[in-house]
């Protein structure tokens, strides 16, 4: 069975939440500093929204699945929609443990295809990756571009310095 996923990013969690409870008429199923999710069953969808970052709004959609049988089909369906698949395969991310990939709408839409077995006490590791809540109001987000451009500046630092450069 499939569920619908939608991960908002907002600017005030708390104000978020209280609106999002009077909607659902329900507290959220995971509540974090930085995170809340609600995993509805009319309609059947896990609905997340999150701080951190320099956008506010969708961040994108997805299809949660039950099994991993389940997600082999979806992936199937991801090569037929002859986008680019993006294979994140086993991660942490959302406070979850997950198997999951990626694949872009044409009109930029991230979606996400995952199969959830674990909970975790950290946001994300790997590209999840994110400071604790504490420094959030420094961090500047772990959206793809972000992360890559970061990851190419420090790769460029590292080939080009011969010890004696301060970074």
């Amino acid at each position: 069975m499939k569920r619908f996923h939608v991960h908002v990013r907002v600017k005030n969690l708390e104000e978020s939440i209280a609106f999002y409870n009077a909607l659902f008429n329900t507290a959220p199923t995971i509540q974090k500093s930085d995170y809340a999710k609600w995993m509805l069953e009319d309609p059947r969808i896990n609905y997340a929204i999150s701080t951190g970052h320099e956008e506010t709004g969708i961040e994108h959609l997805g299809l949660q699945v039950d099994t991993e049988q389940d997600l082999h089909e979806v992936y199937k369906n991801m090569e037929q929609a002859k986008g680019t698949v993006r294979e994140e395969g086993e991660c942490t991310c959302c406070y979850s443990k997950s198997q999951k990939s990626w694949i872009t709408d044409p009109q930029g839409v991230d979606w996400e295809a995952f199969y959830t077995h674990g909970s975790a006490t950290v946001y994300g590791e790997g590209i999840n990756a994110r400071p604790a809540p504490e420094v959030m109001e420094q961090w500047s987000g772990n959206d793809g571009k972000d992360a890559q451009k970061e990851m190419k500046t420090e790769t460029l630092i590292e080939t080009t310095c011969d010890g004696s450069c301060k970074y």
